[in-house]
């Protein structure tokens, strides 16, 4: 049973859904607001506020863990540990927002900003 499983699989194989997410973090990190479908930014939304958590930490495994998230950009975990933490450092949690953008021409998609706060 599915009891308390809330991780999206939006219909993909878990290695599609691996590499997704990992660009989708990589990107929010490095130009911190992103332009995405509502569901991308509802999945990601916990993965990007994890490694922001991960990086105030600031210790040496804290830095290889956010490396294995992010893949091996080491400017991007960088920019996330000197940058984007110490901006962060007193506060709690809620480092993201999702700004609703209003429907994709194309399919209606709902499409949002996924940006820092």
């Amino acid at each position: 049973m599915r009891h308390q499983r809330d991780r999206r699989k939006l219909s993909r194989s878990s290695s599609h859904r691996k590499a997704l997410f990992m660009n989708l973090a990589r990107e929010v990190i490095d130009h911190e607001r992103i332009q995405t479908t509502e569901a991308k930014a509802k999945a990601v939304k916990p993965e990007v506020e994890r490694l922001i958590t991960l990086a105030k930490r600031g210790d040496l495994h804290a830095r290889r863990q956010a490396l294995s998230a992010l893949g091996e950009d080491k400017f991007v975990v960088y920019k996330l540990f000197e940058e984007i933490a110490p901006r962060y450092a007193d506060r709690a949690g809620g480092y993201t927002r999702i700004l609703k953008l209003g429907p994709r021409h194309s399919d209606s998609t709902e499409m949002v900003y996924l940006e820092l706060v």
